[in-house]
């Protein structure tokens, strides 16, 4: 295949992709949102009442909105990550494991380093994305040079990177005289910069390093060499070698940079929000990403509104459990038809394209 020909196709995909970007994941959500309500309706409460709660809840006052965003940052990273990898063509289901040991290494930088003003927490950070980028690393180099299957290695990462961090607490990294397993709170000199504050809420630079690199991510795929590379890996691997891309640094790049993003929710959340590392702290933001990709139709933009909407789902549940006694467990089935209704939704749409 020519290299007219490959951009030809990706043009092609381009126009597709808008579709099924936009328009699936509205569909998706409305779905979800439509039939948890008759499951609501049918334990005797008003869909109407609850999701009103919901909403209160989520965004209802300045304190509630906040509390949105805290967790819409980390939301954001991973779905963000799992967004890069996928536009290469690879799974990289290993997000978990990345901010896992992403927040453990930048608590143990944050702890060592004694600098003034925000040194410790820059260098932390930075550490962080290191080690997270080199945790996903790993799964690429024995794709591309072993052709293990990284589904399988990202998978099994995660265990690793989470019984990392579980020793790390309970053992070399655990608070003096404490028996629960956590880490010293690390010193005000290491926290992240905060923006914005409320009475208990106060709002940290994440929320704009998550808008940096989302816009970023969606410049690069659009308007760069790079992102036409990962675009092309993507769709062909054979036409990309053909036009002289060099597949498996590309491959191991995206993912390294995967990794690194995925380790900021991780290291964000301990730095920002709870200034010291605990045991399960974070327990399926990683996976979660997953979802917010997909809902984000795999676009950087629309990862950004699907984490909010995640995150405002899972904030606003306390309230519609208190209000109406709707158990939050609920938020898991709009999620879950959410996503079902978009893989429907973009299966009929290719078929429809194959049929005319």
């Amino acid at each position: 295949m020519s290299n007219r020909k490959l951009i030809s196709f990706l043009r092609i995909f381009e126009k597709d992709s808008v579709i099924e970007s936009v328009i699936t994941p509205i569909i998706g959500l409305i779905v979800g949102l439509l039939i948890v309500a008759i499951i609501i309706l049918l334990q005797g409460v008003n869909p109407i009442t609850a999701y009103q709660e919901l909403i209160f809840g989520a965004i209802g006052t300045k304190i509630n909105l906040f509390s949105t965003l805290l967790k819409f940052i980390p939301l954001s990273f991973t779905g963000l990550a799992v967004t890069l990898a996928y536009r290469a063509g690879v799974f990289n289901i290993g997000a978990e494991g990345q901010l896992y040991i992403g927040a453990l290494v930048a608590t143990w930088v944050a702890i060592k380093v004694n600098l003034p003003f925000y040194l410790p927490s820059l260098l932390a950070l930075i550490s962080g994305t290191i080690v997270g980028g080199f945790f996903a690393f790993i799964p690429a180099y024995l794709k591309v040079e072993k052709g293990i299957n990284e589904v399988l290695t990202t998978i099994l990462m995660n265990y690793v990177g989470i019984n990392i961090m579980g020793f790390s607490v309970n053992s070399f990294l655990m608070e003096k005289g404490q028996t629960a397993p956590q880490s010293p709170l690390i010193e005000r000199s290491a926290h992240l910069p905060i923006i914005a504050k409320l009475e208990g809420v106060h709002l940290h630079i994440g929320i704009v390093l998550v808008f940096v690199i989302a816009f970023l991510m969606h410049d690069i795929f659009w308007n760069t060499t790079w992102g036409f590379e990962i675009r092309s890996v993507s769709i062909n691997i054979e036409a990309s070698k053909y036009g002289g891309i060099n597949v498996k640094k590309v491959i191991m790049i995206v993912m390294f940079v995967s990794g690194a993003i995925a380790s900021l929710a991780g290291s964000t959340e301990v730095l920002g929000v709870q200034h010291r590392l605990m045991e399960n702290f974070m327990i399926g933001y990683g996976y979660d990403g997953i979802t917010v990709a997909l809902l984000g139709g795999l676009n950087p933009l629309g990862v950004l509104v699907a984490a909010f909407f995640l995150g405002a789902l899972r904030n606003g549940a306390y309230s519609m459990q208190i209000a109406t006694g709707i158990p939050i467990s609920i938020i898991y089935v709009v999620q879950a038809f959410a996503i079902l209704s978009i893989i429907s939704a973009s299966a009929l749409y290719k078929k429809f394209l194959a049929e005319n």
